[in-house]
């Protein structure tokens, strides 16, 4: 995230390039489960672990690139994303995998964590609408306003769906889990006119079971693997 962010940079400096920065809502840390407050642009940094720290300070060095030498660059923070091609070690996909691949899906902890999930479909258009028509130097926080849903009614809601109602088990919770995270996309939606297509979790997830169900050439050569890792975790 920082060198990879810093050698980009470099090169779009060099050329003359427009730079959009792809971060993550995890640079903002975690909020209060059950509280009403949201993620803005202004809120500050507070990010829990070594992968968002790294994503926070590759944050740090756009804006220092736009300050520094004038370089015309946009940032968004996007919430948790779901769909088709996702890696099968994320959440949402290693559970519908583990379904498809006869295994019992994991849940981490209590699975009290909540997320406002995004079809990634919503999150590429979203950026799209930014690299279109936003503004040069400016934040744009991209979420589905989502109402809270935690981990453990997502894959409630997976098993149901696959015809497995509550056929799984808890394993090791992960280091530094974030409680909650919940994202105002306010700006995006009236500066740009951006809103999201999957407005409910159901369908989204209808529509991603599908899919892995009809690539399973794409993730089955991989999912030993990463099995065996989560394994040798407790996870």
């Amino acid at each position: 995230n920082i060198m990879g962010t810093f050698t980009l940079l470099e090169a779009a400096r060099k050329n003359g390039v427009y730079f959009h920065h792809v971060s993550t809502d995890e640079v903002f840390g975690d909020l209060e489960i059950g509280a009403p407050t949201k993620f803005t642009e202004s809120t500050a940094y507070a990010p829990s672990s070594p992968y968002s720290a790294s994503k926070a300070g590759s944050d740090h060095l756009v804006r220092a690139w736009a300050r520094s030498f004038g370089m015309p660059v946009t940032v968004s923070n996007c919430s948790n994303n779901y769909g088709p091609y996702q890696h099968i070690e994320k959440f949402i996909p290693r559970q519908i995998t583990n379904i498809l691949d006869g295994r019992t899906p994991k849940l981490y902890g209590t699975g009290e964590q909540v997320r406002d999930w995004i079809h990634v479909d919503d999150h590429n258009l979203a950026v799209l609408d930014i690299l279109s028509h936003g503004e040069f130097g400016e934040t744009y926080n991209i979420g589905a306003d989502q109402k809270d849903i935690n981990n453990r009614e997502v894959i409630e809601l997976i098993c149901e769906l696959m015809g497995r109602p509550g056929d799984y088990e808890h394993v090791a919770d992960r280091p530094g889990h974030d409680q909650r995270y919940a994202m105002d996309a306010t700006k995006l939606r009236e500066e740009l006119g951006w809103s999201p297509r999957y407005t409910n979790l159901r369908d989204g997830l209808e529509q991603t079971i599908a899919w892995y169900i009809d690539n399973r050439s794409w993730w089955s050569a991989s999912k030993e693997s990463v099995e065996s890792t989560y394994a040798s975790q407790g996870q």
